[in-house]
């Protein structure tokens, strides 16, 4: 069992950067692929990032490739993601997920936890 819990969201102008963080809770949490996703108003839920156990393999969406920088602390039960040169487009609501299936290019149906998502507003 992993229970994961997000925080770092905000209000930021484009261009900007805000980094968010997801503690998990459980003794296995090196055991997961770790990743993020985010949802806009109206839209689906999509990938934006996913790593492998040790951190040393990355995905990214190509809409945030090279903007975003997803990176975990297997010691600390954390995985972070950071975001720079933020665009008005990146306005979501980011949720942190886990899951043991497939691959760190997490897909929705391979996500075992999810946390409580955090809201991203980027302003033009």
């Amino acid at each position: 069992q992993v229970a994961l819990v997000e925080s770092g969201g905000g209000l930021v102008q484009a261009g900007g950067s805000l980094r968010l963080s997801c503690a998990a809770s459980g003794r296995t949490f090196s055991n997961y692929y770790m990743g993020w996703f985010r949802q806009a108003p109206g839209k689906e839920r999509e990938f934006v990032a996913g790593i492998n156990w040790s951190g040393g393999r990355t995905g990214y969406a190509d809409s945030v490739k090279g903007r975003f920088t997803i990176s975990r602390d297997n010691a600390a039960n954390t995985v972070a993601l950071q975001m720079n040169s933020l665009k008005p487009e990146d306005t979501a609501v980011y949720y942190c997920a886990a899951g043991r299936r497939g691959s760190y290019y997490l897909i929705l149906s391979q996500v075992d936890y999810w946390g409580q998502g955090t809201q991203v507003n980027v302003s033009s």
